[in-house]
Order: structure tokens, then sequence, then C-alpha cells
């Protein structure tokens, strides 16, 4: 565990924060040998994490593994070895120039596969956002208008089966009918408040 902390921090200070430094003040200066020396560095140090990524799920347990990582990176930084030059010039640059055109049209398909299923799954989840939203809605007026049905059907049965106040040549229903209706709608909406919450 300690190496594996040690690797890490020696890769990250040397492997990454200074040659990215280097390539600030390259850029700076606009020296252009400068600017190709940093290049192949990164190109390489690219690789050597991608290769890194599966190394140190499958043969971590090698002895020296974590120091022999630590070496590699100085190796590739070293201005008297050159390593990252060597790696870019004797492997890379012949590998990818006579991969090149087979990379780019894969990259190029792969961009536009990748439109073509962002657009797919970015309408499917439209579809899926606005018949949730439609559902939503619909069950939600079904709810509401159940309770105002409930309350109406409730209140008009009530009102049917109550007696007829005697007619006092008004049309209006008498003091006590009214009454009576305001405290049965006033106890039926609290019961169904308490049912809600």
């Amino acid at each position: 565990m300690v190496s594996w902390i040690i690797s890490r921090l020696v890769i990250l200070v040397f492997g990454t924060l200074y040659p990215a430094y280097s390539s600030y003040k390259a850029v700076k200066s606009k020296d252009v040998k400068e600017y190709v020396k940093w290049m192949m560095y990164w190109i390489i140090y690219a690789l050597f994490t991608t290769v890194e990524a599966f190394t140190d799920t499958f043969v971590c347990w090698l002895p020296f593994y974590y120091e022999l990582k630590i070496a590699f990176v100085v190796w590739l930084l070293s201005p008297y070895t050159k390593g990252s030059s060597v790696l870019y010039r004797k492997f890379v640059h012949p590998t990818l120039s006579s991969k090149e055109k087979d990379i780019d049209e894969y990259i190029c398909q792969a961009k536009d596969k990748s439109y073509d299923t962002l657009v797919h799954f970015g309408r499917k989840g439209l579809n899926v956002a606005a018949t949730a939203a439609v559902m939503a809605a619909t069950k939600g007026q079904g709810v509401l208008s159940d309770r105002l049905r409930s309350f109406s059907m409730h209140d008009l049965s009530t009102l049917q089966s109550d007696p007829d106040p005697p007619h006092s040549g008004s049309t209006q229903p008498s003091s006590a009918a009214q009454h009576r209706t305001r405290s049965m709608m006033r106890s039926k909406s609290e019961s169904h408040k308490g049912t809600c919450n």
C-alpha cells in the first residue's frame, strides 16, 4: 500500500505536474523544438496511462511493479535518455502513420453513431417524460374529479333525503336546512383533509 501511494505521488508530480509546467514554458517561449519534445512526451504519457489502467488491475502483485513504473516515468522525462522521444520515433509514429486513415475513419463513424444515438435516446427520453407527465396529469385529474363528485353526490343525496321545509312563500330554503347543509359539507371536507394528510 505504501509503495502504491509513493508511486502515485511521484507519477503525479514528475509525470504530470512538471511536464505540464514545462509545456507551459514551451508555449510561452514559442520554441518549436520544445513544442515537439513535449508533444511527444504527452502522446507517450497518454499511452502509458491507458496501459497503466489495465496493468494496475492485473499485474500489480508483481514484485517491484510500482518501482518499475516510477523508473519508467523518470526514463521518459530524462534529458539524457530522451525516453519519450525514442519511444515515439521508433514505435508510435510509424504505427500511427500506417494506421492513420483507418483511425480517422473509425473516429468519424464513432462521431456519427454517437450523434445518432444521442438524438435517438434524447427523443426516447422526451417521449417517456411527456408520457409520464400526461399520465400524472390524467391520474391527478381523475382523483380530483372523483373527490369533487363524491362531495356533490353525497351532499345531493343528503339534501334529497331531508324532509321538505315548510314553504313560507319564498323559494329560499329555511335557515335550519342551510345550517345542516353547511355543517355536513364542513364535516365531509374535514374528513377528506384528514385522509389526505
